[in-house]
């Protein structure tokens, strides 16, 4: 069986059930070099803008370490005062307690910077993290259904926490590592120009061979993240399905696609650890090169007395100082590399354009509507044409249809006629290609997006249930405080009080991930339940009783009918039960609406329903899980 499962499986290979490898040129595979990089001074500024809200800590941080690394810089001073007197020794105890208490200083200054440091960051990875999920949750549809939600997430999560590392290196860590490097300098300068030169050629030869390692770090961070996002596409494919990869038997499948997904960030991982292993060795042997070439010059110079040996362990003692600074600087050249492409894979969703912000009471301004308009409709089509983007054929052509503002108005038509992008338009998870929905006599573009949806109940085909109390989910889209009594009405008219039955009579008891504790037609009446408590004067229904059984989908028709009474009901159908009641019903055909009556009368009227009612309207059962 599990063989069996595993060759149904789409794009599974019919003999190993192994995933093929992935092409060459797959976007976790592919050379980051063709990809359009950010810019030094476009990463500053957005790295700038997520540390905002934290440059008091930032400011605080900064002067702190800049304290502790000048507290640094006056160790060798005072350890050239104690070995550079006529008695070296004399005096000693007092200095070496003055170094102590250097030291100790030192040390507490550095850790409280670093605290202060470590918390910016941890807030610049919180703005960010807040930034990105509102710019998500605000995608209009279309874009986000070109981008997979493991990549997402892959983006909110790990992208953004290596803001933390570049703030902790680049922004605070860069400025004060230069200038205790500079202080060092200026004071090497001060005990010996000559050894000075030759320590600056020394650095210069060889950090300038770092600075050819830097594009290849950002490259390899580039393919490593977006490495990661492939990674958490793949995993999302197959816990989003998790039910139909158990019952399919293809769990080793899909642990192979993830796990070639993988094998991607790894080996982009392990090509930039490569090249942050050269740059360190790298700027580790300048500090080597630089020590030994001063010890070397400067015993010629001891020897001929053109310096003392006092001042030759200041110097040697200022370039161990100067390791820090050093090694520092190419971390924070490393770390940043990294954080840019993390800036850039955040900078490409902050980019796309979103839905507009919920208006304030001040700014709103609703679309006035004429007396007349309300009287006589609640909602029109009025030739609307839309594609989907990337689709080969228009998802509707020319549809017209008028809705009015009481009464069920019911959609019927084979799968893929269009029904369900009806009810997207309304909604404006897309916009008409041409043509224009009008609410109330005015255009929906005119609305308010947030008001608009505000007055308007949508229950979808798959009538999702997330996790949290059963409360949670009921009033999840509610306007205001809900009492107890106002959600048990709606439990009853849903007829649900088994389910609350078994939920031990507590509105607040959890609900698993999902909705899985949940049957499907519970999940469908919970969404049912959901949009009544929203009290919309415009409630669309996606095929709303696909999953309920016979006793229940009576009782919910009931509830639809009693509703109809007061408000607009707009619903997608392929049961006959649903529609024969209905007001009027729109036979929706390849995009069009091509008749509008009552039952009996496009029985008499119209080939295709009379064709649709003798097969109870449903003619592919799969049909109302599929788009249209």
């Amino acid at each position: 069986m599990a063989a069996a499962g595993a060759t149904a499986a789409p794009g599974a290979p019919a003999a190993s059930g192994r995933p093929p490898r992935r092409p060459a040129d797959s976007r976790a595979s592919a050379s980051p070099a063709g990809i359009p990089t950010l810019s030094l001074s476009e990463a500053l500024a957005g790295l700038r803008a997520y540390v905002a809200p934290e440059r008091r800590r930032v400011l605080t941080a900064s002067l702190l370490l800049l304290l502790a690394g000048a507290i640094g810089l006056l160790q060798p001073l005072v350890v050239q005062r104690v070995l550079g007197g006529a008695d070296p020794m004399r005096g000693a105890g007092v200095f070496v307690a003055l170094l102590m208490g250097l030291v100790i200083l030192g040390a507490g200054v550095s850790a409280y910077g670093n605290y202060q440091l470590t918390a910016a960051a941890e807030g610049a990875v919180l703005t960010a993290r807040r930034r990105l999920t509102g710019h998500i949750l605000r995608l209009p549809m279309a874009d986000f259904r070109r981008r997979t939600p493991g990549d997402l997430m892959a983006r909110v999560t790990g992208d953004t926490t290596l803001l933390r590392q570049v703030v902790l290196q680049t922004l605070v860590q860069a400025a004060t590592s230069v200038v205790t490097a500079i202080g060092a300098l200026v004071l090497m300068a001060c005990l010996d120009l000559v050894l000075l030169g030759a320590s600056v050629l020394a650095i210069l030869l060889l950090l300038g061979l770092v600075g050819l390692v830097m594009p290849r770090i950002r490259d390899a961070s580039l393919g490593a993240q977006n490495a990661i996002g492939e990674m958490g596409s793949v995993l999302d494919r197959a816990l989003s399905a998790f039910t139909t990869v158990k019952a399919c038997g293809t769990e080793q499948f899909e642990a192979e696609r993830v796990g070639a997904a993988a094998e991607d960030a790894y080996r982009h991982g392990v090509n930039r650890a490569r090249w942050d292993s050269v740059a360190t060795a790298t700027a580790a042997l300048a500090v080597h090169l630089v020590f030994l070439v001063v010890l070397g010059v400067g015993g010629l110079r001891v020897a001929d007395g053109t310096i003392s040996v006092a001042t030759l362990v200041a110097f040697l003692l200022y370039v161990l100082f100067l390791a820090q600074p050093v090694m520092a600087l190419v971390a924070v050249g490393a770390s940043f590399q990294t954080g840019r492409a993390a800036m850039q894979r955040i900078g490409d969703v902050l980019r796309l354009p979103i839905e507009p912000p919920r208006a304030t009471d001040a700014s709103r301004e609703m679309p006035a509507a004429g007396p007349a308009a309300v009287d006589t409709e609640e909602l029109r089509f009025d030739r609307v044409s839309f594609t989907y983007p990337g689709a080969p054929a228009p998802a509707l052509r020319s549809f017209t249809l008028t809705v009015p503002a009481v009464g069920l108005t019911a959609l019927v038509g084979t799968s893929g006629a269009g029904k369900s992008t009806a009810l997207g338009l309304i909604e404006r998870f897309h916009d008409p290609d041409a043509g224009a929905i009008r609410l109330d006599g005015v255009d929906l573009r005119c609305w308010d997006l947030h008001e608009l949806r505000a007055a308007i109940g949508y229950v979808e085909q798959d009538a999702p249930v997330m996790a949290g109390s059963l409360r949670e989910n009921l009033v999840y889209a509610a306007e205001g405080d809900v009492t107890d009594a106002e959600l048990r009405r709606a439990l009853e008219a849903t007829r649900l009080q088994p389910l609350l039955h078994r939920l031990g009579d507590d509105l607040d008891a959890p609900i698993q991930y999902r909705g899985v504790s949940l049957s499907g037609g519970e999940r469908q009446r919970v969404a049912i339940a959901r949009a009544l408590l929203r009290r919309p004067r415009l409630l669309l229904l996606d095929e709303a009783t696909s999953q309920l059984d016979a006793v229940n989908e009576a009782a919910l028709r009931d509830v639809i009918h009693e509703l109809s009474g007061r408000t607009a009901v707009l619903a997608v159908a392929h049961r006959l039960s649903t529609v024969r009641r209905a007001d009027r019903i729109a036979v929706v055909h390849a995009g069009t609406v091509q008749a509008i009556g009552t039952h009996e009368e496009l029985l008499r009227g119209d080939p295709l329903y009379a064709r649709l009612a003798a097969h109870q309207l449903l003619p592919d059962e799969g049909g109302s899980a599929r788009r249209g």
